[in-house]
């Protein structure tokens, strides 16, 4: 039953409920015979069902997460950290700002390696919008207080996006005389980064981390998997976000 109450909740939230209002508007428009419009608003309806289910989200979330695997050994001098999103002024232990879920991933998956291997851990990220948090500053603190040493914490606090991420990550590393930079980021984030710093001339080895598609579901069934749900659809953009990303990078390495 609980389950049964999951589904049909999921037609009366969003995107659920647009997809049964557009259906039965076109359904509609069937009714008055007006069948171009009730085949066009169908057509675009299907789309959105389709970008908003488990089904589809979770595969093509995998397409991007399966190209890179953490390496046995970590081999490298220094863990470089992307940040991906923070809020500022939210109350913390140990002060204000938090890094938001997939940047908290990474920075915990920084802490063990640190705790493993002793590394310096960079953090590149800065404040993407007036009312986010800056990463970078976030992170510091929260490293800290997280038991790494303030000297093994380096800071790159400017930049706004993945390209910015490698160049000023470049210039950080060779000024602290670093060159075999670990880099840890989201799977799904990992290829256009390593693309990035490729360009910004930095061979990094890869350690990617917060996954989102869960392995098992490649082999599992059950009817959620045809419910619509708001992470469906941004796990959809996210990975559409990332292609077009790794697109521009190689049209811009032409």
């Amino acid at each position: 039953m609980i389950y049964v109450i999951k589904f049909i909740y999921s037609f009366v939230l969003p995107p659920g409920i647009f997809v049964l209002l557009l259906t039965l508007l076109a359904l509609w428009m069937l009714w008055k015979k007006q069948r171009g419009f009730a085949a066009l608003l169908l057509t675009v309806t299907l789309f959105l069902y389709l970008s908003s289910i488990p089904l589809i989200s979770d595969p093509l979330m995998r397409t991007l997460e399966s190209k890179y695997s953490p390496p046995a050994q970590v081999q490298g001098d220094c863990l470089v950290v992307l940040g991906g999103g923070a809020t500022q002024g939210t109350p913390d232990v140990d002060g204000e700002g938090n890094l938001g879920g997939s940047a908290a991933n990474r920075l915990i998956t920084a802490v063990r390696l640190h705790r493993q291997t002793g590394l310096p851990v960079l953090f590149s990220g800065g404040q993407v919008f007036a009312d986010s948090g800056n990463e970078a500053d976030i992170a510091r603190r929260q490293l800290i207080g997280l038991g790494v040493a303030e000297q093994n914490i380096i800071a790159e606090n400017r930049s706004l996006n993945t390209a910015q991420n490698a160049e000023y990550t470049a210039a950080l590393l060779k000024e602290h005389g670093l060159s075999r930079p670990v880099l840890i980021t989201s799977a799904f984030h990992m290829p256009r980064a390593v693309a990035e710093f490729r360009r910004a001339g930095l061979t990094v080895q890869p350690y990617p981390t917060d996954y989102h598609a869960s392995a098992a579901s490649a082999a599992a069934w059950y009817a959620g998997k045809l419910a619509p749900s708001p992470g469906a659809i941004e796990t959809v953009g996210g990975v559409l976000k990332e292609y077009i990303g790794s697109l521009a990078v190689a049209f811009k390495g032409n």
